[in-house]
């Protein structure tokens, strides 16, 4: 039997036994997990996921087998993929990487669970209410892009003498209107200038990159979304070999040598992704499970890195920090 048929066989029987009589029977169920990120830049969040499993009782390879599409920032090949695991009928659907994710797999399937990691799940439209989504998809909000102003406020007051701030943002990805115009409005509370970059492909973020330049931007800012995760070392590097203190969505770009970052903790959200879908695995239903709100928010610096950009953190603001990484 070709390796495909023995995955949607085995996908088939997943979706329709009890996790107990897929064991006696010597079949395991089948996660299938979607997201629009890169495995190069999940591993720690993979970690986090597996964590989850394991809190419900599952073990890859034990009792539940995962497997792994990748969309690498191209959101267009998400509903593709959401179509192949509904073809290979498993048992779960995990949507991780952001309300694209989610969609896609929610618009390709209303009976096989969704288990996403997104942002604002009512506003996108994945689920009626956090307390009660109805459906079949629930998961975990990630408070990512609902922080934009906060992450601007956070540089300014480290740096309120830039003349210019350089914004990257996704036009592609649909919370980013939203952050955009929160920006503006943060922006023009604190009299801080702003440019606006858009990029959604490599070539469009190395144009960005030049424009930033030519522009003379005195320090940058990332708006949240998967795209610029799979690109984050390009980013870091950009910054870098500028000296731009650049703000981060999340920690892994300050474990990799950014300045700083304040955001939800993608630790955090990928291990309640992964309580849910052994949850679901052992026979819960997703409209009973209320979406789960990310709320651990952290603060992370890196010292040495300010070094480089020859400044120090304030002692106050590093009192303040929930991690330092040096």
């Amino acid at each position: 039997m070709r390796r495909r048929e023995f995955i949607t066989l085995l996908g088939g029987a997943a979706a329709t036994w009890p996790l107990a009589a897929r064991a006696q029977q010597g079949t395991l169920p089948v996660i299938g997990f979607m997201s629009s990120r890169s495995p190069e830049d999940s591993q720690s969040v993979l970690a986090a996921f597996r964590k989850g499993l394991s809190e419900g009782g599952l073990t890859e390879g034990k009792n539940v087998v995962t497997e792994f599409l990748w969309a690498r920032g191209d959101f267009g090949r998400l509903p593709a993929f959401a179509a192949e695991l509904v073809s290979r009928r498993v048992a779960v659907i995990v949507a991780a990487g952001g309300d694209v994710s989610g969609l896609a797999a929610k618009a390709a399937t209303s009976t096989i669970p969704i288990v996403f990691g997104s942002g604002d799940p009512i506003k996108s439209g994945l689920v009626a209410s956090l307390n009660r989504p109805g459906g079949n998809a629930t998961g975990v909000y990630i408070l990512a892009n609902a922080l934009e102003s906060k992450r601007l406020g956070l540089l300014h007051e480290l740096f309120p003498s830039a003349a210019l701030f350089g914004v990257l943002l996704n036009p592609e990805f649909p919370p980013t209107t939203q952050g955009a115009t929160e920006l503006r409005a943060t922006a023009s509370t604190i009299g801080q200038p702003l440019t606006f970059l858009n990029a959604s492909t490599d070539a469009e973020l190395d144009a960005a990159f030049a424009a930033l330049t030519k522009q003379h931007v005195t320090a940058i800012l990332t708006v949240a979304n998967p795209f610029f995760d799979t690109r984050r070392d390009k980013i870091i590097t950009f910054a870098a070999q500028q000296k731009l203190p650049a703000m981060y969505h999340f920690r892994e770009y300050v474990a990799e040598g950014g300045l700083m970052s304040y955001g939800p903790s993608l630790g955090e959200a990928y291990r309640e992704v992964g309580v849910y879908a052994a949850r679901i695995l052992n026979g819960a239903r997703p409209s009973d499970l209320p979406v789960v709100e990310s709320t651990k928010l952290e603060l992370v610096i890196n010292p040495k890195t300010a070094k480089t950009l020859g400044f120090e953190f304030p002692a106050t603001f590093i009192a303040r920090a929930d991690d330092v990484i040096d």
